[in-house]
């Protein structure tokens, strides 16, 4: 038998290590994933079925809490390097099931749930939080769709995220097609949250740009998911003259330019037409031909709705209107400016957890099931 000849012992490539290192390394992360994914999910399911047990047991043979107490005492002694049996771990075992026991009954795998792939801290707080289920599950799905780590839960919980979600008065029904136009208004909120701000009364366009600005990331966040930024004060020269956009940004999912203009006042008809300009500005100027038609956003300090309505129906342009709100205080130091988050902030508010690395795409026809 002919022997196999083995290739001769040559000078390690650079490039090729760095691949072949890179290759591996992203195979590990991958499967330590997989691996999180498959144990946290476990878990969950471990957690429903301890709280199914207990309120079987209520129910037929009517213990109580010192029974449900005792019995996390016990469990706690027989598997003492196990963490999560404390008393007031096993009890939220029992409101977690109790909790989702009629959302089980209208689903074929009950595991499917968004709420069996967050961790057993994130179904905490939207038990203490939250009162809807509908409320609790749409938390959860953006939880797992957007990364959110539990402080960046518990932030937009606070801050209402599910009421604001979707709801600036905009035109976007008649002037784009679907699902575009479902996609849009759905990207949109009302009112829009800027605590991170602190502001003087009476402050001007300019400080309040200046402030967004420098606080870009939490700016971002608040936007949502999609939002990318391309500049302030952009530049546009139409017929000869000079005119400015207070902001551009450039949504990756709707695949289109948005720009934003700031109002430190009430909306004004005048507004939608001054925004419409630079609308059609955009699309001559800085749209590419593959862009969706370019939408406009206006922020405002208050707005009536009825005015706002009679402002964009005839109005043939994508437009969306909400207000803002902000923190207010009598008077600043006049050295006193915003700074950028520090990058531990970033971090925090930003995390992407690899705990949601595999979870991009979200279980949509179990969520309408419930619904």
């Amino acid at each position: 038998m002919a022997k196999k000849k083995m290739a001769k012992p040559s000078m390690v490539s650079v490039k090729d290590y760095a691949n072949v290192l890179l290759y591996i390394k992203d195979h590990v992360r991958q499967s330590q994933v997989k691996a999180a994914l498959a144990a946290n999910t476990e878990l969950i399911e471990l957690y429903w079925s301890i709280g199914k047990t207990l309120v079987e047991q209520q129910q037929k043979r009517g213990w109580g809490s010192s029974a449900i107490e005792r019995l996390a005492d016990d469990l706690q002694r027989e598997f003492p390097g196990v963490g999560g049996f404390s008393r007031a771990n096993v009890f939220r075992m029992q409101a977690f099931y109790v909790a989702y026991e009629k959302v089980a009954q209208a689903v074929r795998q009950i595991t499917a749930l968004p709420i069996f792939h967050i961790p057993w801290g994130h179904n905490i707080r939207l038990l203490q939080k939250v009162k809807s289920n509908d409320e609790r599950l749409w938390y959860a799905q953006k939880a797992i769709e957007l990364g959110w780590s539990r402080v960046v839960l518990e932030t937009q919980i606070d801050a209402r995220l599910y009421r604001r979600q979707g709801k600036a008065i905009s035109n976007f029904s008649k002037t784009l097609l679907p699902p575009h136009s479902d996609m849009a208004q759905q990207a949109t909120k009302d009112p829009y949250v800027f605590d991170f701000l602190t502001l003087r009364e009476g402050y001007l366009e300019r400080e309040f740009e200046d402030a967004l600005i420098d606080h870009v990331q939490k700016f971002l966040l608040e936007l949502g998911q999609g939002f990318a930024f391309i500049g302030r004060q952009v530049h546009l020269t139409v017929g000869g003259v000079d005119y400015y956009i207070d902001l551009l940004f450039y949504h990756t999912k709707l695949r289109c330019h948005v720009v934003v203009e700031l109002k430190v006042r009430e909306f004004e008809p005048k507004d939608a037409g001054q925004i419409s300009f630079y609308l059609a500005a955009v699309d001559d100027l800085i749209k590419h031909q593959d862009d969706k038609p370019t939408i406009g956003l206006i922020l405002c300090k208050e707005k009536d709705s009825i005015t706002v309505e009679y402002a964009l129906r005839k109005n043939m342009n994508p437009i969306g209107v909400a207000s803002y709100k902000t923190k207010l205080v009598e008077s600043l130091p006049k050295n006193f400016k915003g700074s950028l988050p520090t990058v531990e902030e970033i971090e925090g508010e930003l995390e992407k957890q690899t705990f949601f690395a595999e979870k991009r795409r979200p279980m949509k026809r179990v969520l309408k099931k419930v619904k």
